[in-house]
């Protein structure tokens, strides 16, 4: 199978010859979905099998025909910016009879198909495992029949299935996010985005209803991401009494200043006693209680439509690749497999036991074992409800712990989007556990000058969905300025530290940690959140701004390589943002579907220029007439984006022209993406906890001394867990002339985008998905699928 060397194992000896891969999408589409699509096909060629669309899901599969065929490199080109499916999905009654799955094992057997891979929602995937179990009985019957010979039966033996989840309502057990899920979230943002800008205007409540029949997620994870006053999901009826409650939370919000109320609806919600709560009748409820202007807005299929965001086509394009690969090492005796993400990494996991899984869920909502319903449908469900109560609702004064310690907060180095998310949930959580919070402007150099102001609940209001950093942010290290500090914090009396920011965080930690021998105003717990769109912090896969910038990057690719339609045999060159580091490059460069990425980890020569012009030479005799090429701004102080325009210019002429672009501060702009708000708002919550729960150890006669390691600490996400790390021990990691650190995960992703760009290369699956089982809730530690 693949080549191992030193326990590695590498792609380049696994080969689908003589293999024929269909795939097909099916039930309800999803954003994200033609990625999936584009990779598998890609993939399969590249290792040499055959690989054919079955169109119109199932129904496709059973009238055969016109319906199957089979796919070449450009078939999928272009596909990868476009939502739903273009292979098209239908819902098919035929295929659940046995003679409907008949036909379809005839018509896959007449193409020598045995390997399908099924991008769709459970129904999709238990019908799948279904015609796999029959799949013997089906062949014995069409040789009965004389449709085919024995022969055929003998050499078509065994079916095997591969499945991708693709659903915009998450509501799948085992897999962290389904394909379609986070683009379906970024609708519904920008429309509450919108409206709250009208609800200001007039000081209206807005009722909004999500999709989501039997599964909160969209619900609640919109909450999250935009402050929502109150949501109302079917895993989690309210209390009886409830409508009372809303309306006094809806009152009390504007009596404190507010001018606008937004309460999110999944349509499937429910009472205790399983009645269900229309988005009408909240409206109805507020206006004869509240007397407030009320307005419904259902989302409807908004959200299922629009260009797939950078996540899902990331997702989609690293399950697309891990399906075929899974598919080629499967034998007789495996099960049917899902691919799927837990927290950073791939997995394979036993299709039936998810499908098994997620029915329990709906049968612990049948049986009003509501607790249960939330256990069930994993960490990342339950951590986001309990974020969602802990923010939302404030207790009274005199319900409030009094803690008597005071905790600054501050960001430091460039601003990047969501750093507002995580200051809002720190100061909001800090309240709730009794701390008196204070806001610290413009980084250190704000703080030795003295501008230290407390900050209530209400004055975070709002700040989920503004982009920037609204306290204000410099790159000031306090190394300078030690004494200075060392005063403010004696003069408020700060009792420890929470610091946002990129890599300048980073530093800032590691000298207040060494100035603990002269300062014991340092000796205090220090928690440090990376925010930076450059994701080159160590310690962390994942940084709040990263994914926003990520969307920005592909949204301008998609217009810019939208630009050459007209224009044919055209190169487009794209600088990135990124400091030293590849990032923003390389995985911006897998979402938007690139030719080559340049970026500093991966040296490259003249030569390398030389192979990418002519592979584009070639790539311009097909029917794909565009290319995109991306390049870091720092990957090379020779090679600069002028000198790789003209090279191509001149190398092409007569072949394709270039054009250039860079993308500058737009990527550090606008508002937050889901992701980073929700990211942003989870980690802050913890690190809150974490501050908490070190005062009460560090607490001693009368004063809080901390000075061990463990007290001045990175929160990061490795893998599949979040993580305290102390950031001494993040030293040695570390390149601090780059600014980068010495081990960085994503460059695994960068042969996939090399692949789906037709180069031959070196790909390491020594990582890929292995079989896991689900299980039932993770240990405590295994919480990074709190995202």
């Amino acid at each position: 199978m693949a080549q191992t060397t030193d326990n590695k194992r590498f792609f380049e000896n696994l080969t689908g010859a003589g293999k024929a891969i269909a795939v097909l999408t099916s039930g309800g589409d999803a954003q994200g979905m033609n990625a999936a699509v584009r990779a598998v096909v890609r993939m399969g060629i590249y290792v040499g099998a055959k690989v054919y669309f079955i169109h119109e899901g199932y129904q496709g599969m059973v009238d055969g025909g016109d319906n199957i065929k089979e796919a070449t490199w450009e078939s999928v080109s272009s596909m990868l910016q476009v939502g739903g499916t273009v292979i098209g999905s239908a819902r098919c009654k035929e295929f659940r009879t046995r003679e409907g799955r008949l036909k379809a094992a005839h018509n896959l057997v007449e193409h020598g198909i045995t390997n399908l891979c099924v991008i769709g929602g459970d129904g999709s995937l238990t019908g799948a495992n279904l015609f796999r179990e029959e799949w013997s009985g089906l062949l014995a019957q069409l040789v009965d029949q004389g449709l085919i010979d024995n022969e055929a039966a003998e050499r078509y033996s065994a079916l095997h299935i591969v499945g991708m989840v693709g659903s915009i309502d998450n509501d799948f057990c085992g897999t962290d996010m389904t394909i379609g899920t986070d683009s379906a979230l970024h609708r519904i943002i920008e429309v509450v985005d919108a409206i709250m800008t009208t609800a200001q205007s007039h000081q209206r409540t807005f009722v909004l209803e999500v999709m989501g029949r039997h599964c909160g997620y969209l619900a609640l994870v919109s909450a999250l991401a935009c402050g929502a006053d109150w949501v109302l999901i079917p895993e989690m009826p309210p209390e009886d009494g409830w409508e009372d409650k809303m309306c006094q939370k809806l009152s009390a919000t504007r009596s404190r200043g507010s001018r606008l109320n937004i309460i999110i609806v999944a349509e499937g919600a429910i009472d205790r006693h399983g009645k269900p709560i229309t988005s009408s009748f909240v409206k109805d409820l507020v206006v004869r209680n509240l007397g407030f202007d009320t307005r419904v807005t259902i989302l409807g299929h908004v959200q299922r439509g629009g260009t797939p965001s950078a996540f899902d086509r990331i997702l989609a394009s690293r399950m697309g690749v891990e399906a075929v690969m899974a598919l080629l090492e499967t034998t007789a005796n495996t099960p049917a497999y899902v691919v799927s993400l837990c927290g950073n990494q791939s997995v394979r996991l036993p299709l039936m036991e998810c499908v098994q899984m997620t029915q329990e869920v709906q049968k612990a909502m049948d049986e009003k074992r509501f607790e249960e319903a939330v256990k069930l449908r994993g960490r990342s469900f339950e951590n986001n409800l309990k974020t969602y109560k802990l923010l939302a609702h404030r207790k009274p004064e005199s319900q409030l712990p009094r803690s008597n310690f005071n905790v600054a907060v501050l960001n430091v180095g460039a601003p990047a989007a969501g750093m507002n998310a995580a200051v809002r949930s720190a100061v909001r959580v800090g309240i709730s556990e009794g701390h008196k919070m204070f806001a610290v402007n413009d980084g250190f150099e704000g703080f030795y000058k003295g501008q230290l102001r407390e900050i209530k609940w209400a004055d975070v209001g709002g700040w989920t969905g503004q982009g920037g950093s609204l306290l204000g942010t410099k790159r000031t290290l306090p190394a300078k300025y030690l004494d200075k500090i060392a005063e403010q914090i004696r003069n408020h009396n700060i009792n420890a530290l929470l610091v946002i920011g990129g890599f300048e965080a980073v530093e800032c930690l590691l000298q207040l940690f060494d100035a603990r021998a002269r300062f014991e105003e340092f000796c205090i717990p220090m928690c440090m959140l990376p925010a930076t769109i450059s994701n080159n912090v160590p310690g962390t896969d994942l940084s709040i701004g990263a994914d926003t910038a990520l969307n920005a990057i592909v949204e301008t690719c998609d217009r810019i390589k939208q630009s050459a339609s007209g224009t044919k045999r055209r190169v487009f060159i794209i600088e990135t943002m990124g400091g030293y580091c590849g990032y923003l490059a390389s995985v911006g460069g897998l979402a938007a579907g690139a030719d080559a990425a340049y970026i500093y980890e991966e040296p490259f020569d003249i030569r390398d220029l030389q192979s990418n012009v002519e592979h584009l030479t070639e790539k311009m005799k097909t029917s794909i007439q565009r290319g995109l090429v991306l390049r870091n701004e720092n990957s090379n102080e020779n090679y600069t984006t002028d000198f790789i325009y003209q090279l191509y210019s001149e190398e092409g002429r007569g072949v394709f022209d270039c054009r250039k672009n860079v993308l500058g501060h737009m990527q550090q702009g606008g508002a937050p993406s889901p992701f980073d708000r929700n990211f942003g708002t989870k980690i802050a919550a913890k690190a809150m906890q974490w501050i908490t729960k070190k005062l009460q150890e560090t607490y001693r006669q009368g004063r809080v001394f901390a000075n061990t390691e463990d007290s001045a600490c990175l929160l990061g996400m490795r893998r599949r867990a979040l993580i305290f790390q102390p950031v001494v021990q993040l030293k040695d990691e570390t390149d601090f002339i780059h600014r980068i650190p010495k081990e960085q995960w994503w460059l695994k992703l960068r042969p996939l985008m090399k692949i789906l760009a037709k180069y031959k290369t070196s790909y390491d699956v020594s990582d890929s998905g292995q079989l896991e089982h689900v299980v039932r809730n993770r240990p405590k530690d295994l919480d990074a699928s709190a995202i």
